[in-house]
């Protein structure tokens, strides 16, 4: 679901990281501190233009916001929902946030998605006391920062699902990787190789972070072959595991597990695949958005339905998140404000919910990794399956 375009902007990321000319420090007088009557502001920030955009999360996060508008509000308080857009620039996504947070006084960020916008603004959020209940974590640091947790699994723990299922449920001895490595995430995944092979005490047979987003995927799949490799996971975008899979078809090469990570499951991979995807594996951060009969989904399918936003996996976390938040809001007693907000988060409970495999969590913990489970998804003839009724739960721990 990311273009090959990323790899600027994560490179781009990497940079700002080190310091993109905009302090952190918050104002003395930080908005949404005090008040607690009249309009709620939340806000968001994502890649709305620019070379990746990430417009579902956001746009599903609204349509619960006017959902619980158009039935009277909060106790009686209506949601503003300030969604700014970083453009996909380290600067512009500093200055998003710093427009939200301090001009906008908004009490939280909810539905987020950005490649760049926990590594960019992650220090400026904690020092604001705000919380930010990302709709899509991408980059390390959303799983990294006390004041941010996805409710997505992201892709390090979905590729330590991936290789735990290899392993350990489809019994493949001869486990492969072959990843794509943007911006600042090869430690990333290096721990969730780390940490599988801990829990199972087992190697990959070929370890290569050498893909980049325009390479061509037929030396890699031949090494695949060669190297007898029974089960390959691969992190390509849409585009590119729709290569992937179509070199695998030219190359008529069979006897091999192909398994991805949440980005290739949507409908279009599906249709530009037709047949020549049959058997290609993918986790499904949450319940799968292709089973239609799903009673785990009606709501989410009903309301992104009524409100024209389109199903996908990012409209199933900004609707998580927007539905979280709301609940949080309601538990409140007393004025909603920025500190009464924070305070509600770091006191959370898990909530459980049957659209993920494990509960929500926030609380006081110096980072956020709650969403542990995946539902392991497979292309036939153009149309996605679930194999796993039961949600893959990994056992063990990153970082």
């Amino acid at each position: 679901m990311i273009p090959k375009r990323a790899l600027a902007v994560l490179l781009a990321v990497s940079l700002a990281a080190t310091g993109c000319g905009l302090s952190d420090e918050p104002t003395d007088a930080s908005p949404g501190a005090t008040g607690g009557t009249g309009t709620i502001k939340v806000g968001g920030v994502s890649s709305l233009s620019g070379a990746v955009t990430f417009p579902d999360s956001s746009a599903a996060a609204k349509a619960v916001f006017d959902r619980v508008n158009e039935q009277g509000g909060v106790n009686g308080q209506k949601i503003e929902y300030v969604s700014a857009d970083d453009k996909g620039d380290p600067a512009a996504a500093a200055q998003a946030a710093r427009d939200v947070v301090t001009n906008q006084g908004v009490v939280a960020l909810v539905g987020s998605a950005s490649l760049l916008d926990c590594a960019v603004n992650a220090p400026f959020y904690q020092q604001s006391n705000i919380v930010s209940i990302q709709g899509t974590g991408v980059d390390p640091t959303c799983f990294e920062s006390p004041a941010i947790s996805p409710v997505n699994t992201g892709p390090y723990l979905n590729m330590a699902i991936n290789l735990y299922y290899a392993s350990e449920v489809l019994k493949r001895d001869k486990v492969c990787m072959f990843l794509a490595i943007l911006g600042n995430t090869n430690d990333a995944y290096g721990g969730a190789v780390k940490s599988w092979t801990g829990l199972t005490g087992k190697k990959l047979t070929v370890d290569d972070r050498t893909v980049k987003p325009d390479s061509d995927p037929t030396p890699f799949v031949l090494r695949a072959r060669k190297e007898g490799c029974q089960a390959v996971l691969y992190n390509g975008t849409e585009p590119m595991a729709i290569a992937w899979m179509k070199v695998v078809k030219q190359q008529d090469i069979t006897g091999i597990d192909w398994l991805m990570t949440t980005a290739p499951y949507t409908e279009a991979v599906g249709k530009a695949l037709g047949a020549d995807g049959d058997g290609m594996y993918a986790n499904a951060e949450f319940e799968p958005f292709t089973d239609p009969d799903s009673a785990a989904l009606k709501d989410w399918r009903t309301l992104m339905t009524a409100k024209n936003v389109p199903l996908t996996s990012f409209g199933q976390g900004g609707y998580l998140a927007a539905t979280y938040f709301v609940d949080v809001l309601k538990s409140i007693k007393g004025p909603i404000t920025r500190q009464s907000v924070a305070a509600a988060f770091k006191a959370l409970q898990p909530i459980q919910t049957p659209m993920t495999g494990t509960p929500y969590e926030f609380g006081q913990a110096a980072k956020h990794m709650s969403n542990r489970a995946g539902k392991i998804v497979q292309l036939k003839g153009g149309q996605w399956q679930v194999v796993t009724s039961d949600w893959v739960k990994y056992p063990g721990t990153l970082g």
